[in-house]
């Protein structure tokens, strides 16, 4: 360590990007040390945004360090800094005063642009209620709502339907154990008609996307979930889009029984799959990755985006057999739907969709460790985009039953998927080969950016997390990554796993037919 600090200026020359671990050597109990870093901080090149994030974590609580790091954040394009605007309110913990060069910076850009507002304004009242932040974010909060007083406006709209979904979703959690599922549906309907749900509910800017009007409640196709929050599903028409109905989904939690899956660590989850889908397009490869929308609101509540056209493997099996407990076994019934949807070159398409998109999600599982698995967290559209949802578990923390893992594979990757790939051909060994390269290029590709993955989830530790609370749950990434290994070694290494999900996948298949022999009992 100390031979860094005494090529410092070789450093600076020739290896700029080696200044987090430069900072790392240097004895900050030397006053005279620390004096010569803080000048030779004056004539340091800029890092890339995303090497300078790195600098923001608890490691580097010197000012001048932290003013160096925003100083180089600045060359972030709004959208960027969209990218990485969750982990930067979570560093804002890290700062010992309310006035840094980190909250200007946010507010600056806040200001500047409506979308860097919302998702400012959110991302800081979703943790308002903890003791430990509750006075910074208040300040800051306000600080924004009085810059911009016709944006607080409308985010005033935003939090009043917020609060109006969540009377609705406790009256409704209220009556469950009461009433029958369709009186429940029409005692819904009813209160979303009265005029105070509606005028709270109708004409506001989506949460989830700014671009979004939420104009008018399609009150019959308004619903909530069987789950046990009885999370609401709110549909618009909406007048934006030639009349298309979006739909979001409303998840509440209470204090005496919060649901398991915290909906930051969705947003996490959500966030990073985006970046994974910004760097594999950089590098020239579109993986047709559906990060959908997702925001955490509050205290265990939040807004979900709700895909249109799509429906979950379950369904699609079970509307495909008679027997519940022979559906998941059912191979022809996932390429079959497709079919129902896509004639002619439009099925070529759908089956091209559904191989990039499979590729995709296989990689981003394994690396992310995602669990939880079963076939009613994984959908297709109709398009034959594959997408997986719901991301309670991840970083390896795989589910359970009497001391045995219940998923033993290292992604989901079942015959009824690669019927599809091979275009219901069995043996054609080029269109499997090809959707084989795309996942072993997508593992490469992600794998040469693997310290920004680290760092994003290192600056994540503050946020509590279920499953993201100390240093270790980080080593889980490292391994998948395969980041001590060479590249040959590391592609060898992802090899092995992918012939694993393969050879291991009717493991998954049973796994798929107990839940989906639970679903059929309990519908």
């Amino acid at each position: 360590m100390d031979l860094i600090w005494t090529l410092r200026y070789d450093c600076r020359e020739n290896f700029p990007q080696s200044l987090p671990k430069l900072l790392l050597s240097l004895k900050w109990n030397k006053l005279e040390d620390v004096a010569q870093l803080q000048a030779l901080l004056q004539i340091w090149p800029k890092l890339l945004p995303r090497e300078a994030l790195e600098l923001l974590d608890f490691n580097y609580p010197d000012q001048y360090v932290r003013e160096y790091a925003v100083g180089c954040l600045r060359q972030m394009s709004d959208e960027e800094l969209s990218q990485y605007l969750l982990q930067l309110v979570q560093v804002l913990k890290y700062e010992p005063f309310l006035d840094c060069a980190l909250s200007r910076f946010l507010l600056e850009r806040a200001l500047g642009n409506r979308r860097i507002g919302q998702m400012l304004f959110w991302h800081l009242r979703s943790e308002v209620h903890i003791p430990a932040v509750s006075v910074q974010f208040g300040l800051i909060l306000e600080a924004y709502c009085r810059g911009s007083v016709a944006h607080m406006k409308v985010l005033a709209k935003q939090v009043e339907a917020l609060n109006k979904m969540k009377t609705l979703n406790s009256l409704i959690k209220l009556n469950a154990m009461k009433q029958s599922k369709a009186k429940g549906k029409d005692a819904m309907h009813t209160c979303l008609k009265q005029n105070a749900y509606r005028e709270a509910l109708s004409d506001l800017q989506s949460p989830l996307n700014p671009s979004v009007i939420l104009s008018e409640l399609h009150v019959e196709k308004c619903r909530y979930m069987d789950s046990k929050m009885k999370p609401l599903w709110i549909v618009y028409n909406n007048k934006m889009f030639g009349g298309d109905l979006v739909g979001i989904i409303f998840k509440n939690g209470d204090v005496v029984s919060p649901f398991i899956a915290d909906l930051r660590q969705d947003m996490l989850t959500l966030q990073i799959l985006r970046l994974m889908d910004v760097l594999w397009k950089e590098a020239g490869l579109d993986l047709r990755i559906l990060p959908y929308g997702c925001l955490a609101t509050g205290d265990h509540s939040g807004l979900i985006e709700a895909v249109s056209s799509s429906e979950t493997i379950a369904d699609i099996q079970l509307n495909s057999s008679n027997v519940a407990a022979a559906a998941a076994f059912n191979k022809d019934a996932l390429l079959n739907w497709l079919k129902e949807y896509n004639l002619g070159e439009d099925l070529d398409r759908a089956i091209e969709e559904f191989t990039l998109s499979c590729a995709g999600y296989c990689v981003a599982t394994y690396v992310l460790g995602i669990g939880d698995r079963h076939s009613d967290n994984i959908m297709v559209r109709k398009n034959g985009q594959l997408f997986h949802i719901d991301f309670g578990h991840i970083l390896g923390n795989f589910k359970s039953k009497f001391g045995i893992k219940r998923e033993r594979v290292p992604f989901i990757l079942t015959y009824d998927f690669i019927h599809v790939i091979q275009q219901g051909k069995t043996g054609n060994t080029e269109k499997f080969g090809r959707f084989r390269q795309y996942c072993e290029e997508a593992y490469l590709i992600l794998r040469k950016h693997g310290n920004l993955f680290i760092t994003l989830f290192a600056l994540m530790l503050t946020a509590g997390l279920p499953e993201l609370t100390s240093v270790k749950d980080i080593q889980y990434l490292k391994d998948s990554l395969a980041l001590g290994k060479s590249e040959e070694e590391a592609l060898k290494q992802f090899k092995q796993k992918f012939d694993e999900a393969l050879r291991e996948s009717w493991t998954t298949k049973v796994n798929w037919m107990a839940h989906t022999v639970r679903k059929d009992y309990r519908s």
